[in-house]
């Protein structure tokens, strides 16, 4: 059978404190009931052994067959580094810069192939920052100049 219709990717968002939690929660309440996924939180009391074992078993639960991508809040930090420790011990894409733009667009995609959701999310994550004033007074220019 093949994994594109078996089985879709499992989503793991890794966060700094609750967020993580908090955007699935948002997510949920604009998708509805949402499944094979999970939020890893990273707090300061943490041991990062535990913490690496938690997101091991997340990876390893969620993995039904196409892989799983973990969404973490920023490059460089703590959740990043330790779901970087997955990419060789699990078929994983780790992508940063979660935000709930990205996150829903992954949710809609999953059934994608990994490496193409990864690259999918980056660019919805990407294409959700907008600098808004600067937006409406782009399009009032151009609107203008008509």
């Amino acid at each position: 059978m093949d994994n594109a219709t078996s089985a879709q990717v499992g989503i793991i968002v890794v966060s700094h404190a609750d967020y993580g939690a908090a955007i699935l929660r948002t997510a949920e309440f604009i998708l509805g009931p949402l499944s094979d996924c999970s939020s890893i939180s990273v707090e300061i009391s943490d041991q990062v052994p535990d913490t690496v074992r938690r997101l091991d078993d997340a990876a390893q639960l969620l993995d039904k067959g196409a892989g799983v991508i973990i969404l973490t809040d920023m490059f460089g930090g703590t959740p990043t580094n330790l779901a970087l420790s997955l990419l060789g011990k699990h078929n994983v894409e780790v992508v940063t810069g979660v935000n709930l733009p990205m996150l829903l667009k992954v949710f809609g995609e999953r059934d994608k192939n990994l490496a193409d959701l990864a690259q999918i999310a980056g660019e919805a994550g990407t294409r959700g920052i907008v600098v808004a004033g600067n937006m409406l007074r782009n399009k009032a220019r151009d609107k203008a100049a008509e």
